[in-house]
């Protein structure tokens, strides 16, 4: 059986926990405490005062339903994805410690995909049909080796390796940060995106595009215009062009794949002192989009509690996993006060071609 977290951890051993068959599983999960994955033990910088959580001690169904009614749990996910139903999930957003760029959790970039590929897997057996995976990461710049100075590539490196896994890579989104802080960042200007990936299960991911739909920027005179032009339609010397007397009869504007939304630097209103913490607009963005209503969202590294304190809002079932403890008070915290607010009080910008 999995060890309390009152005991030594014999980490890169397996255990196979003693319980009922998981629904979909062709066997117990098998669950592996990676050897990597003592990272985020070894410089916790809370280690002292929060042990390392205890496991699951449910499996499948019942798992599930206790994420959903915590919200966020203390667990850690290399221990709670492979005990989730198959097929369950609609939709994992998420923003997993970057390599070496924080120090509540350090992963060495050369070890990241290795590190984050076992997540994959159980993402991947645990997601609907039509689900997806969202992940927002940004690679950096090695501070040592024969890289030093240079981009590493881990991030790349990742998404490939996600593909091949069996993800479906399907767009790459850019979360344009408008008011990216200012930095010594060597040659080079400051960082002001981040990369957003959406990996889908299948080949009919549930999305909904008018969720997320934006204002027309044409004048309202000229679309009016144009409702009224029969002759929309125009040979161009590219081709037979679209029906332009349709264009704006679907109440707004395709957002396009840059996403502007502020960083709100939340870990000053209610984060825990989480120095990375998610702007509200970003999740919603792809929450609206990318699950339906009253659809099941799982964060597998919380943090601070964004994705479910915005799915929450907008009507799905949320929960989330996060392995150190003052994050998960603060972000259970969030939950319990954040009502109907307006997420962060900031209006997600879509940068929209003219």
């Amino acid at each position: 059986m999995i060890r309390s977290s009152k005991d030594e951890l014999d980490y890169g051993r397996t255990y196979v926990p003693a319980g009922p068959r998981v629904r979909g599983r062709a066997s117990r999960p098998v669950v592996t405490i990676r050897a990597m994955d003592t990272h985020r033990a070894e410089t916790n910088p809370h280690r002292a005062t929060a042990p390392f959580p205890p496991g699951p001690g449910l499996y499948g169904d019942a798992a599930l339903e206790m994420l959903l009614a915590e919200g966020v749990t203390w667990g850690d996910s290399a221990r709670w994805l492979p005990v989730l139903p198959a097929e369950s999930v609609d939709l994992w957003f998420t923003s997993p410690p970057y390599a070496d760029a924080r120090a509540y959790s350090r992963i060495h970039p050369d070890r990241y995909v290795e590190w984050f590929l076992p997540y994959g897997k159980d993402m991947l057996a645990a997601t609907k049909g039509t689900g997806w995976l969202v992940l927002n990461i940004k690679n950096r710049v090695a501070n040592g080796g024969p890289l030093r100075g240079q981009r590493h590539p881990y991030v790349y490196q990742l998404v490939i390796a996600l593909q091949q896994q069996g993800w479906r890579w399907l767009e790459t989104y850019i979360w344009c940060k408008p008011n990216a802080v200012p930095g010594r960042y060597g040659p080079r200007t400051k960082d002001a995106f981040e990369y957003v990936y959406a990996f889908a299960k299948g080949p009919r991911p549930h999305f909904d595009l008018d969720a997320i739909r934006v204002p027309y920027r044409t004048a309202a005179d000229e679309i009016e215009r144009r409702k009224q032009d029969r002759l929309g339609r125009r040979n161009t010397d590219a081709g037979f062009g679209r029906d332009r007397t349709r264009t704006y009869l679907l109440g707004g504007a395709d957002p396009g794949n840059v996403v502007s939304v502020p960083q709100t630097y939340n870990q000053y209103k209610g984060a825990g002192g989480h120095t990375a913490a998610m702007p509200e607009g970003l999740a919603e963005f792809f929450i609206k989009a990318c699950s339906p209503a009253g659809g099941v969202i799982l964060d597998p590294f919380a943090g601070s509690g964004t994705t479910a304190v915005v799915a929450c809002r907008l009507g799905r079932r949320a929960g989330g996993l996060e392995i150190h403890r003052p994050f998960v008070s603060a972000a259970l915290d969030r939950l319990r006060h954040s009502g109907d607010a307006a997420p962060d009080g900031q209006p997600v910008l879509i940068q929209v071609a003219r």
